[in-house]
């Protein structure tokens, strides 16, 4: 395969740029807590448990972005998605109040995680700063699903990247601010919220200038008329399942490996791990799971996709292809990063600023990391397809399944001896590989139930085509009655 197609690679590449970001201002961020020499490692659990608590409720959040990429056709079904998206923040943030100040919020971080009253209360105070951030998360996401609609990826990718430059500048600002000794909790939280707003804030006026003035205000008969909330609710709620089992994933981690460890000291040293290791574990592979954008994208048959015209077509084998090649350089660039020696301890000294007794910590649970690129990659490519066929509710089994997956990993692989973040890292790789595999379960369901539909639509054209070849019978009567008085 060529992969010289402009557009072919506008669309994808920036994806990947979008999906990488995370996981770098995660390095930064952590690297923000780990300046912090006094309690550095107690602040990381901290700020670990309360920011894996609050992407459970900003990730279904997120991908309201396939909503834009599929459904938004006007202006009406745009202000419909937003609208979502603002009952949708305040309902998270009403959670992010309750959890910070309820007996709720005391049970679920002190009493389920067994965490001490010092951890607990600088988790749930974190918790309670992050309250507006999915409101803006949302409204990013929702703006990033309709550029990427109309081949926009280049700016959405810009975005992001301007979203780490602003933590990593705002990170570096803020410690040499008051705040490092008054609440050094506020400096990877503040620069988290500007991040958010200066990628918001490019999304927005980047959908003013380039969209708005040029889609209608309804959707005509042609593009299936106006996308109502049901169905933008309907498509979404399984997808946004997935996403929310992937988000409570690490919170139910946390939980069953402090709970392991009964709480003491080496329990708030093996979340920090897992905080310190998680972004940088994730980099090499998640920006996999943009693939999935590709097939609502650029296939033609989906009638969202008229308004936008492209001069080359990729087809489905080009789809194929091109996953595999990304499944290989993840792959690469994990086993590079991870079992080459000193290569890991040394991003987390340099990077992070961890001391090198914990970085030597690190290093299994990262080398575990190494082998997620294969599930994460058949569970990105067989839903793509799904979101194209609107078939997305033939996924949630996929993360009740990971779900169950995990949790029995977290509980038998104890008894075979292991503990800390290497029992949370290798749990998270058994239920990415339950859930890709239920995928692939439902992908092959509609495959089968698609070339059944079509083998019978085409039996159906054949006998119709057959009987308008015929003659009709008066026809043949007359000819046979002609040729009977000629001879």
């Amino acid at each position: 395969m060529s992969f010289t197609n402009a557009k072919w690679l506008g669309v994808l590449l920036p994806g990947k740029k979008t999906a990488v970001t995370p996981s770098i201002w995660g390095w930064a961020l952590n690297r923000g807590i780990a300046a912090v020499k006094e309690d550095a490692v107690e602040m990381l659990a901290s700020y670990g448990l309360a920011y894996s608590l609050m992407k459970f409720f900003t990730g279904p959040m997120s991908d309201f972005k396939n909503v834009g990429l599929v459904f938004v056709n006007s202006k009406r079904d745009r202000t419909k998605a937003v609208l979502c998206m603002v009952v949708a923040g305040a309902i998270a943030a009403v959670f992010h109040t309750l959890i910070a100040y309820s007996d709720l919020g005391y049970y679920i971080i002190n009493k389920l995680h067994h965490v001490d009253e010092s951890v607990g209360s600088k988790t749930r105070r974190a918790f309670l700063y992050l309250a507006a951030f999915p409101f803006m998360d949302a409204m990013a996401w929702t703006h990033a699903g309709i550029l990427l609609k109309h081949k926009y990826s280049f700016l959405v990718g810009c975005a992001s990247i301007s979203d780490v430059i602003a933590q990593v500048v705002f990170v570096a600002i803020l410690l040499h601010s008051h705040l490092e000794c008054r609440e050094p909790l506020l400096i990877p939280i503040l620069s988290l919220y500007m991040g958010a707003l200066v990628r918001c804030t490019t999304l927005c006026l980047g959908y003013y200038k380039n969209i708005h003035d040029i889609i209608p205000d309804r959707s005509g008969p042609e593009l299936g008329g106006d996308a109502t909330i049901r169905k933008m609710l309907s498509f979404w709620w399984p997808l946004a399942l997935i996403l929310a089992t992937q988000r409570i994933s690490r919170p139910i981690v946390n939980l069953f490996v402090s709970r392991d460890l009964g709480g003491s000291s080496a329990a708030t040293e093996a979340v920090a791990i897992l905080t310190a290791t998680y972004p940088v574990g994730h980099m090499p592979y998640g920006w996999l799971t943009e693939i999935r954008a590709v097939y609502p994208a650029f296939d033609k048959n989906n009638p969202s996709n008229k308004l936008v015209s492209t001069s080359n077509t990729v087809t489905a084998a080009h789809i194929k292809k091109f996953t595999f090649v990304c499944m290989a350089l993840s792959l690469t660039l994990c086993f590079v990063m991870f079992w080459t020696p000193n290569v890991s301890e040394k991003i987390l000294i340099d990077i992070i600023g961890v001391d090198f007794a914990f970085a030597e910590l690190c290093v299994v649970p990262l080398r575990i990391f190494s082998f997620f690129p294969v599930p994460v990659t058949v569970r990105a490519h067989l839903t793509g397809w799904l979101m194209t066929l609107k078939k997305t509710f033939v996924l949630a089994p996929s993360s009740v399944l990971r779900i169950i997956v995990l949790i029995a990993s977290l509980v038998v692989l104890p008894y075979l001896g292991v503990h800390g973040a290497t029992l949370g890292v290798g749990s998270l790789l058994a239920g990415f590989v339950g859930e890709s595999t239920m995928v692939a379960i439902a992908a092959c369901y509609v495959y089968r139930k698609q070339k059944k539909k079509m083998e019978n639509e085409s039996a159906t054209e054949g006998e119709d085509s057959a009987m308008t070849d015929m003659p009709p019978t008066e026809e043949v009567t007359d000819i046979v009655e002609m040729r009977e008085e000629n001879e």
